[in-house]
């Protein structure tokens, strides 16, 4: 399901991908991924909480449990999108990138210009998926971590540094501390 199909829930567990633009490998070639974690900081500011993730050189996988909020989740995950997006194109920028940046404003449909959007960092929607179960959870969250074994960056899940796996396989905290779905059941997120 896309952002175009709205989460009418004001809270719960999700599992939201999404994608760079024609799946160019933007978190890598900016070391951008600095921009989502400042992501994951401000939903836990806002009481939400990071149970899983990945991310990967072009997309993102990540659950989580959003907390009752007067923003709409769709929204959330939508002004998320776009900081990073900024970000994005301030690091490209800095990288000497100017081709592909041109190449990014060209993507641009005529109805996000009349917006003043500048670059198509990602693709207009997100896909995400409510997560009522543990069984599902637990379904999505190695699907999560298995994502860098499938692409061949990583041999065990573990190893790859921009995700959640090493706390789920090892105890240990990684890059960015996060929640498990088992955690998160004591966890009253209507507040």
């Amino acid at each position: 399901m896309s952002v175009r199909n709205k989460i009418i829930e004001p809270n719960g567990v999700f599992f939201i991908s999404f994608t760079c633009t024609r799946w160019l490998p933007l978190f890598e070639l900016t070391d951008g991924y600095d921009a989502v974690y400042n992501w994951f900081n401000h939903l836990k500011q806002q009481n939400h909480h990071i149970v899983a993730y990945v991310i990967m050189p072009s997309h993102i996988h990540v659950m989580i449990a959003f907390r009752t909020s007067p923003k709409k989740i769709h929204t959330i995950v939508g002004n998320g999108k776009r900081f990073m997006a900024y970000d994005l194109v301030k690091k490209l920028s800095a990288k000497g990138h100017q081709n592909l940046l041109k190449e990014m404003a060209s993507w641009v449909n005529a109805t996000d210009r009349l917006e003043n959007k500048l670059h198509q960092v990602f693709e207009p929607s997100f896909d995400r998926k409510d997560c009522y179960s543990i069984r599902f959870m637990e379904q999505k969250a190695n699907y999560i971590h298995l994502n860098p074994c499938k692409a061949g960056l990583a041999k065990i899940p573990e190893e790859y540094i921009h995700s959640s796996a090493r706390y789920y396989y090892t105890g240990e905290q990684g890059v960015y501390p996060v929640i498990t779905y088992m955690e998160i059941q004591d966890i009253d997120l209507s507040l």
